[in-house]
């Protein structure tokens, strides 16, 4: 897919990297767009902050089955068919509501869209330990959880996509976008670093828990102080009552963290996910700060996806070639890293191509990503059971960044195209 980039009212007429001191003054001086104003400095740090914690709980929500799907498969009687299905179902949710959510967004709000999101998902993923234990067919109920999870979940990015379209300015874009995307390697690490303590001392419950219950209060002061209570739109007040009983029993600390085998995996689960965050709040205020000089957008764009995906596949491939533990976690934790530099990239590059329809054509960029993705997963399944290996999986995933990469490359514009 062929992404353009729009920069502002200004059309540069430069295809390099060369300053524009008119431009620079427009961009600066710009205090509204056709939506109606910009956020304030101080409604931006807000925000910021604010949707950083939902995307961490976005993925605290979706990593929670992963971590637990193995002591349920053992503790329900499921086979690894049985358990990947039910894995699997999360992304046909996901992939349907990307384009209908980022289009809803763009006519009624993404705020309005992200506050929806987040009460469906936290109030399906709090209760579903519930369900699962009153059902007859616990897998089949898990499955349809899964596939709501998505199908709420898909509106998310989108819904941000189309609220930064409408609220934040071109030279501020990057960052905010990198700085709340960040959540995404936040979430995983911490789910990552609690989740698997929660699952041994307290059960698998306890995981669901503690993604859902933060998601509904996260939706409730989004409804009580971001929209001021908007219409009076949901009322959450009583969901999330006496889900968890609480436990006295201390963990024992000290003996978990002596036990030599929690460490390599802890670390491995942990150590990428924490350094793909001071990866990304660079990438973003390095992109922002070319912007405002006046470097070309495109070209800064451009520029940070080759570092997302050019740069990150050559660690990729080198895990291939990796002899010892820490050369791996090296290897994984650059190429994380320097993923994140996608959020500055292509991802905030809908925002400037079509900022009247950002969340549907978001919508429709994720939606490809995810299709996509399901394939792949499946093909990698292929490779591995056919070779026995990993080194062709890591070749594929070069292969297919090299691809989009060109893609992008070749036919990534600056010109606005919904006007």
């Amino acid at each position: 897919m062929a992404h353009a980039v729009h920069d502002g009212s200004l059309k540069n007429s430069t295809m390099g990297f060369k300053h524009s001191d008119e431009r620079q003054r427009v961009l600066g001086n710009a205090t509204t767009n056709s939506n109606g104003k910009f956020w304030s400095k101080f409604e931006a740090k807000s925000w910021i902050a604010f949707l950083f914690v939902g995307t961490c709980l976005v993925y605290c929500v979706r990593v929670t089955l992963p971590i637990c799907i193995a002591t349920m498969a053992e503790q329900f009687g499921w086979d690894k068919t049985q358990s990947g299905i039910v894995l699997g179902s999360f992304f046909w949710g996901y992939c349907l509501t990307q384009i209908i959510g980022g289009h809803i967004s763009d006519r009624l709000g993404g705020d309005k869209i992200l506050l929806l999101s987040a009460t469906s998902w936290g109030s399906v993923i709090t209760l579903t330990p519930l369900i699962v234990h009153w059902s007859s067919t616990p897998i089949l109920f898990l499955t349809l959880s899964r596939f709501l999870m998505g199908l709420f979940q898909g509106v998310f990015f989108p819904s941000l996509s189309s609220l930064f379209s409408n609220r934040v300015r071109e030279s501020e874009r990057a960052f905010t976008s990198s700085a709340v995307c960040t959540g995404s390697q936040v979430g995983t690490l911490i789910i990552g670093a609690f989740g698997s303590v929660l699952l041994d001392w307290f059960g698998w419950e306890s995981v669901f828990y503690f993604s859902g219950i933060p998601s509904i209060l996260w939706a409730y002061c989004m409804w009580k102080y971001f929209l001021k209570g908007e219409d009076q739109i949901i009322s959450l007040e009583s969901l999330g009552n006496s889900l968890v009983n609480s436990k006295d029993d201390k963990v024992a600390w000290r003996k978990l963290f002596k036990s030599a085998p929690v460490w390599p995996g802890w670390i491995f689960n942990v150590v990428p996910w924490a350094v793909a965050v001071p990866f990304s709040l660079f990438g973003g205020i390095l992109t922002d700060h070319l912007v405002k000089l006046g470097f070309d957008t495109a070209k800064v764009r451009k520029l940070m996806q080759v570092i997302a995906m050019g740069l990150s596949s050559i660690f990729t491939a080198l895990l291939s070639y990796s002899g010892s533990y820490y050369q791996s976690l090296l290897c994984i934790s650059a190429s994380l890293g320097l993923q994140t530099f996608s959020h500055s990239g292509v991802s905030v590059n809908v925002q400037d191509l079509a900022p009247s329809c950002a969340g549907a054509l978001f919508g429709v960029m994720n939606t490809g990503g995810a299709l996509f993705g399901v394939a792949l997963v499946y093909f990698a399944g292929y490779l591995i059971e056919t070779s026995g290996s990993w080194p062709s999986v890591f070749s594929l995933i070069s292969i297919v960044n090299t691809f989009g990469l060109s893609i992008f490359i070749i036919f990534g514009q600056a010109t606005r195209v919904d006007i």
